[in-house]
């Protein structure tokens, strides 16, 4: 295959023979054909070859749908987040029995009193979407997890006074 196209970067640019090919002997694999089988029948070098082929179909069949699906998710978790977002920039004042709570202000005239509730659960609300989305898309550090604890280990069917 040394004529295959490459990219302006020097890379080699996967045609779309290459990848029929490749699909045809992900197609056979599931059938039951041997690595071998395939590369004879389909003209890789090699049985290593027809793996590495079928290999990159199974990859690419499983990670483009988690992409898309991930896209979506960051995309319903923005929209979440823009209207948390909204409920904690507007101003919220006390109701009570249907109206509004009232206390003297700095200049004595009486305003509304403001209510911190609604302000507190939209912060809690945009730091749990804050939270999935850096989890959706690996933005955290990895964990360091330590385990403790002994080992114990059992021989069975052996006589210890006899090893003595």
């Amino acid at each position: 295959m040394a004529d295959r196209p490459r990219s302006p970067s020097g890379r080699f640019v996967r045609t779309l023979d290459a990848a029929e090919r490749d699909a045809e002997a992900c197609r056979r694999r599931s059938r039951g054909l041997s690595y071998r089988e395939i590369a004879e029948q389909l003209d890789y070098a090699d049985a290593a070859g027809a793996h590495r082929a079928v290999q990159k179909v199974l990859r690419e069949t499983v990670q483009e749908p988690a992409d898309e699906l991930r896209h979506l998710e960051v995309v319903r978790l923005d929209a979440l987040l823009a209207a948390a977002w909204a409920v904690l920039e507007r101003e919220h004042v006390a109701h009570s029995g249907g109206k509004l709570v009232m206390v003297a202000g700095e200049d004595g005239q009486e305003v509304p009193l403001r209510d911190d509730a609604p302000t507190l659960a939209a912060i809690d609300r945009v730091l749990k979407i804050m939270t999935r989305r850096a989890e959706l898309l690996g933005l955290d550090a990895p964990k360091k997890i330590e385990q403790g604890g002994q080992v114990k280990y059992i021989v069975e069917g052996v006589d210890l006074g006899a090893l003595t």
